[in-house]
């Protein structure tokens, strides 16, 4: 019989769970289009991922795109150059801070959700009853979470943009700069690409919670407290693969510039 070292056995254990990942996520997403929908279970997740992550999505924007219009400001000023800080706030926002920060407030407050609520119901067997009555785990529980985050966690980012523009312009109005220089400056520093760019990592985004935070709660065990570190672990790994996936992105845009 072949030992293995603790070395060994973790890249067996991250191997499988890599494995066991994308296998569920393509099965969520090959169910998207397979009946039944669940239409109830996709609205009710909607309103929970979506609507509840509003207040926080707005408040983070509104307050980033004004320390970013403030911070902009002081740098161009020297420069006598301050009617740039439209654009500057803009390309930074829609580009980068915006899909980032919405999918980083997302993940800690609905990845976490997602990870204790599918997590609680396979410690007190609710998914093994499902289960014997037949029903498509992955259909039912994974594919509505996966349809609702990919539809609200962009409508998020969107918002959190706009408001974070809002917020740029508060600050830039006591510099006497006017709405129609504040917004004639985005022309001079976005571009189509740009905007597609901000569209796109909510996209891969959303996927990447609902997948980890799924997989997560679908494997938990130890009971409360095991629903608890589970709940930790996707929190920590949504983030970080958000934002190293946010580079990736980025470089694969900045090709086709």
């Amino acid at each position: 019989m072949i030992r293995l070292s603790a070395i060994d056995q973790r890249m067996l254990q991250f191997f499988a769970r890599f494995q066991a990942f994308f296998f569920l996520a393509w099965q969520a997403f090959v169910r998207i289009f397979h009946k039944p929908y669940y239409y109830r279970d996709f609205a009710i997740q909607f309103d929970k991922l979506g609507f509840s992550s509003l207040f926080i999505c707005v408040l983070t924007g509104l307050f980033t795109g004004m320390v970013m219009a403030l911070q902009a400001l002081i740098q161009l000023k020297p420069f006598a150059a301050t009617s740039y800080v439209g654009g500057m706030v803009a390309v930074t926002m829609i580009k980068e801070l915006g899909p980032v920060l919405a999918a980083l407030m997302v993940a800690g407050r609905v990845g976490s959700a997602i990870t204790a609520e599918l997590g609680t119901m396979v410690v007190t067997e609710q998914v093994d009853a499902m289960r014997v009555e037949g029903t498509d785990i992955i259909q039912r529980l994974v594919t509505p979470r996966l349809k609702a985050m990919l539809l609200a966690l962009p409508l998020l980012t969107i918002i959190t943009d706009a408001v974070s523009m809002l917020g740029g312009y508060l600050i830039a109005s006591g510099y006497s700069i006017s709405p129609v220089m504040y917004l004639s400056t985005f022309t001079q520093f976005m571009v189509p690409l740009d905007y597609l760019e901000g569209v796109t990592k909510p996209l891969v985004f959303a996927f990447l919670i609902t997948m980890i935070s799924c997989q997560t709660g679908l494997n938990t065990g130890g009971g409360a407290e095991g629903v608890g570190a589970a709940a930790k672990r996707a929190v920590v790994l949504s983030s970080v693969l958000v934002l190293m996936c946010d580079f990736f992105i980025a470089k694969i845009f900045v090709v086709f510039r």
